[in-house]
């Protein structure tokens, strides 16, 4: 049996995830934690979809970012269907399992009003699930979406080196993914 490192020493081995930053573009303050959030404050959720084979699926658009597939939540909509939806839109994953969220940031909000009327403001949180799944269909890409250009399946040390060329808090939360047991 795994035992999962204490906080205090996931901090100490993922200092850029855990250290208190800066979002310009959307005017927040945000922090990493792994305890538990209240899923009606969950604004954003990116997924680590693990493969049959132990693989992690990562996306890639037309701008080149590379990321764990994810977004923004929909107005009325849970974290379950959140997860599915852009499971699919971004991925052409389905689900086989509930997901489950592992860490997220903890986003305090510099404006007044909320980025979208339904979101939770001004404390939110951009959350981070597991999740088995398989790919089975091209990324739905809606056209308000990125739009996908490429779903990898990777094992967990190329996918880290995927996506710290874009997106080093995604390779980071893989990183987590591995210290905790998860993958």
């Amino acid at each position: 049996m795994t035992v999962r490192p204490a906080p205090e020493e996931l901090a100490a081995r993922l200092p850029r995830l855990f250290a208190p930053s800066r979002i310009d573009y959307a005017n927040c303050e945000i922090t990493f934690t792994v305890d538990p959030v209240p899923d009606d404050a969950i604004n954003r959720l990116h997924l680590l979809a693990i493969t049959a084979d132990g693989g992690v699926v990562v996306c890639e658009s037309v701008e080149g970012w590379r990321f764990l597939p994810g977004g923004r939540r929909e107005p009325g909509e849970s974290v379950d269907e959140l997860a599915h939806r852009e499971a699919m839109e971004e991925a052409g994953l389905r689900l086989d399992g509930p997901p489950v969220v592992f860490g997220a940031h903890v986003a305090v909000s510099g404006d007044p009003v909320p980025h979208r009327d339904h979101f939770a403001h001004p404390l939110g949180y951009w959350a981070y699930a597991h999740a088995p799944a398989t790919v089975v269909a091209a990324p739905t890409s809606p056209p308000d979406a990125e739009q996908i250009t490429g779903v990898h399946t990777l094992p967990a040390d190329r996918a880290i080196d995927f996506l710290e060329q874009h997106d080093p808090d995604h390779a980071d939360v893989v990183r987590l993914a591995v210290l905790t047991g998860i993958l």
